[in-house]
């Protein structure tokens, strides 16, 4: 025999090697199995979204679009707008006949990362009212269920990120008021001075009379939610609704299979969002529709109504403006309309401001403060398509006294 005595044949150790090597390996595995569960569960433990994360996402993004401007830049036009909220809230207030306290202070001039760091927290306000259900359905601590997980957060990680980043480079100006939050504060207004400039050149209307418009427009909407204490709890409350109802027919849909989906989404039509709500969460939105085309067609028609006042060139500016709302847009942008909601925005600009041209038509002053005297009086579906049904049943002496000479 050859070799030293008592020597193991090489194929019986190189068996043994292998044996240990596997061993290993499998030992490896089972700890870097749990390891990367644990990893997941404490990520997943902050949270579905890495909100620093996100906003990294976004701001990367938007810093890098055209038209940038410098912080010093930012503060040389917080004068223009201190003179055009002056301007703007004495004549808004006695239009509408009431006073608008503290509004001309709460307002700032953001660059477009500003405006998406400030609408964190409205993100962070309606993911985290959904996080407590999302969590009691899925309390498995497996390995795959915490991949899972972590690939869950990583991704919704990346579509605020992106949703942030794509509405921020297209947002004028905005009332900011967080209907969700836990605290109820005055909203504070923001003029995205970048995406003004940007848009005031691409319409060719003066900059400054540019930014009265948008500073007037969103004035209206700080009235709409101050002067109207039902506002914000009537919203806050159908969204609340609408959230847990949406996540419950999630939890039915996927009970059910893909083949309930798919005929929801062909119920739907064109509206692929009421493919996933049951009746009571799509009576929910439907209403909620309803009080965002109020709010939208009440600014139009006051910001007509003001504008001729504070502007030479209103017409010019509504019209160039309005053609460039309503201008067809690129494949992704509708698909982004579509599945965001932001296509729904565009019928409330329309429906809402017919409904309420027609309401000042009909019943003059008295009939547009009606509007806002509580949830009792806001239209109906046929209502907002026929302003003097509106009228005969919230105020009949109204329209008739309307009709007087």
């Amino acid at each position: 025999m050859s070799g030293r005595a008592g020597a193991i044949p090489t194929s019986r150790r190189n068996d043994r090697l292998i044996g240990v090597g596997l061993a290993v390996g499998a030992a490896g595995i089972a700890l870097a199995s749990r390891y990367l569960a644990r990893r997941a569960h404490e990520a997943t433990a902050d949270g579905l979204v890495d909100w620093r994360r996100a906003e990294q996402i976004a701001v990367t993004r938007l810093r890098g679009a055209p038209g940038a401007l410098s912080a010093g830049e930012l503060r040389t036009a917080e004068s223009s707008y201190e003179m055009a909220m002056r301007r703007v809230v004495p004549l808004l207030e006695q239009q509408l006949g009431v006073p608008l306290p503290g509004v001309v202070e709460r307002y700032a001039v953001v660059d477009r990362a500003g405006w998406a760091r400030a609408n964190i927290v409205t993100f962070q306000h309606l993911i985290g009212h959904l996080e407590p259900h999302i969590r009691s359905a899925a309390n498995d601590r497996g390995f795959a269920s915490g991949v899972a997980k972590m690939a869950n957060r990583f991704l919704t990680t990346q579509q605020v990120g992106f949703l942030l980043g794509y509405l921020g480079a297209r947002v004028l100006g905005q009332y900011d008021v967080a209907l969700l939050s836990a605290e109820v504060q005055p909203g504070k207004l923001l003029f995205v001075e970048e995406n003004i400039r940007a848009t005031a050149a691409s319409l060719n209307v003066p900059l400054e009379e540019f930014r009265v418009w948008i500073a007037l427009h969103e004035t209206t909407h700080a009235y709409e939610f101050e002067a109207n204490s039902w506002l914000r709890p009537y919203l806050r409350d159908h969204l609340e609704r609408q959230l847990t109802g949406v996540l419950d027919q999630a939890k039915s849909i996927q009970a059910e299979g893909i083949g309930t989906l798919i005929r929801r989404l062909r119920e739907s039509q064109d509206n692929p969002i009421l493919g996933f709500l049951g009746p009571e969460q799509r009576q929910l939105f439907e209403e909620t529709q309803r009080v965002m085309s109020l709010l939208e067609g009440f600014s139009d028609w006051v910001m007509d109504e003001v504008g001729v006042q504070l502007l030479p060139n209103v017409t010019t500016i509504r019209e160039r403006f309005d053609a460039r709302r309503y201008q067809r847009r690129g494949t992704v942008d509708r698909l982004i309309a579509r599945l965001t909601g932001l296509d729904l925005k565009l019928e409330q600009y329309k429906r809402g401001e017919q409904f309420v041209s027609g309401v000042a038509a009909a019943g003059g002053r008295a009939a547009i403060k009606l509007l806002w005297s509580g949830p009792e009086a806001l239209p109906s579906e046929a209502e907002l398509a026929d302003p003097q049904a509106w009228l005969r049943r919230v105020s009949p002496f109204a329209i008739t006294a309307s009709a007087s000479p």
